[in-house]
């Protein structure tokens, strides 16, 4: 006795008599999914319209008088402004005393900035081998130093090393030796301010990147034999390095646009200008010698120059997250 039984087909299946099936087609998003897309933008664009206006504007103008000869009979309205095309450029660049101000902006940037991170560094390591009580005052201290004005700052650096009433050439027994007479000495001067306004920063960063070391990595490294230094080079160090990078980069941009500590700590740039840096040199140009033009011309290539270091910057930090 046979099964006489046939298997059932669908109606549209292959060799059913029916046709192939149809491909699915997929369906349009529908409006609120379309909408949702557009959603983060709608909160962020009080913020953008902000920026927009803040940003964008002046820099824009920036741009724009720096292509046009704007001095101050174009202010005043004494005559229309004309377009220069890249002769302020060309005026700049072909100018030695721009190259000299630019040399001296990227060594003494380079300087505060190896000197913040030497300082900052350090003292991240020391606040991990002090207890409790010193390590909370040397906190304080180091904030109240990064949150006073540069202003401030300066104004009471210039009274501690007072060739006449400073504290400091007492102690030294320099006499009435001047500070900021002398270029070398009043860009060390500046430098040591800059550093006591900036290393606190880089302290804090630093430690908290050290906090978060397992305990276990440093205490086998000790073990090993290894000293505080070999254990700085060969473990913190490359464990630290996100952190190191974004603490150089942020430095690198802070101390080259440097300008509130050199306009008052050397009366505008020193004695003859040798103490000029590219922030007071474009305000020199801008507004001592109403050459607007100029000046907004050193604004742009510091703007390029920041530009490319933030460029860097992001890059790095992107390429960092990636990592971690």
């Amino acid at each position: 006795m046979t099964a006489n039984t046939t298997a059932y087909k669908a109606p549209g299946a292959p060799g059913a008599g029916g046709t192939a099936p149809r491909p699915l087609r997929r369906r349009p998003p529908a409006p609120s999914a379309r909408r949702s897309g557009w959603t983060p933008w709608l909160y962020l664009l009080p913020a953008l319209v902000l920026l927009g206006g803040l940003l964008v504007y002046p820099i824009y103008q920036l741009g724009l008088i720096s292509f046009l000869e704007y001095t101050q009979a174009q202010v005043s309205g004494g005559e229309p402004a004309t377009f220069q095309g890249f002769g302020n450029y060309a005026a700049l660049f072909g100018d030695g005393q721009f190259w000299q101000v630019l040399l001296a902006t990227v060594v003494f940037a380079a300087a505060c900035v190896l000197a913040t991170l030497l300082v900052g560094c350090a003292l991240a390591v020391l606040l991990t081998r002090i207890r409790a009580l010193p390590r909370l005052v040397l906190m304080m201290a180091a904030l109240g130093a990064w949150a006073t004005p540069a202003i401030t700052g300066s104004t009471v650096w210039m009274f501690l090393f007072d060739p006449d009433f400073g504290p400091v050439n007492r102690v030294l027994g320099l006499g009435d030796f001047s500070w900021t007479y002398g270029r070398y000495s009043a860009f060390a001067l500046v430098l040591l301010e800059v550093l006591w306004c900036s290393f606190p920063f880089v302290m804090v960063t630093v430690y908290a990147g050290i906090r978060a070391i397992p305990a276990e990595v440093l205490e086998a490294a000790a073990l090993d034999g290894a000293s505080q230094w070999r254990i700085w080079r060969s473990v913190m160090a490359p464990m630290l390095r996100p952190i190191l990078v974004v603490v150089t980069i942020q430095s690198i941009i802070w101390d080259f646009k440097v300008f509130t500590q050199i306009y008052v700590m050397t009366g505008g740039g020193g004695i003859a200008g040798q103490n000029l840096v590219l922030n007071v040199y474009a305000y020199q140009k801008a507004f001592a010698s109403s050459q607007y033009s100029l000046g907004s011309a050193i604004g742009v290539v510091m703007l390029v120059i920041l530009l490319a270091v933030t460029l860097v910057y992001l890059r790095l930090v992107r390429r960092q997250g990636q990592e971690l």
